[in-house]
């Protein structure tokens, strides 16, 4: 995009200008016929009086359409630039909300990611302190169980020397 639009404000002055010449050359772009033999059989009066009446009308003519055509020109090239610098502005708007919203959406999936990961460590905290309770547990009641029989056991030595 940014070296299509180099070309056209490179090219775009270059046509201007040509065009522009070839208005301000009318002999290029038109060629005026005038018939020699008229001229050598006219009075030099004559040729003085009405040269300037004939040549003025058509150089005026010309001289307008080469206003108008400048005038038009350069209105297109206005046009054409507004055109491409208001495009410009919108595209890298454009650019700037994708890169926005591709940001967010990145965003979020690594909020997604931490907070599995928090989940996962919290069910593994959990389970560890679900092991750790049931070991406790096993571990009373084993001793519950050798007070038992530490207790049966002196029990029943009593018993023996009671007989």
């Amino acid at each position: 995009m940014l070296n299509r639009l180099s070309l056209v404000k490179v090219w775009l002055p270059l046509i201007v200008l040509a065009k522009a010449l070839s208005i301000n050359f009318p002999a290029s772009a038109q060629i005026i016929q005038t018939n020699p033999q008229e001229i050598i059989q006219t009075n030099p009066q004559q040729i003085i009086r009405t040269n300037p009446q004939t040549q003025d009308l058509p150089q005026e003519r010309l001289r307008q359409q080469q206003e108008e055509r400048n005038q038009q020109t350069q209105e297109r090239m206005n046009e054409t630039w507004l055109r491409q610098n208001s495009q410009q502005p919108q595209q890298q708007i454009r650019q700037q909300q994708e890169f926005t919203r591709q940001r967010q959406d990145m965003l979020r999936q690594q909020q997604l990611r931490l907070q599995q990961e928090e989940t996962r460590l919290q069910q593994q905290d959990f389970s560890q302190q679900q092991q750790l309770r049931i070991q406790q547990q096993q571990l009373r009641q084993d001793q519950q169980i050798r007070q038992q029989q530490q207790f049966r056991l002196q029990e029943q030595i009593r018993q023996q020397q009671l007989r």
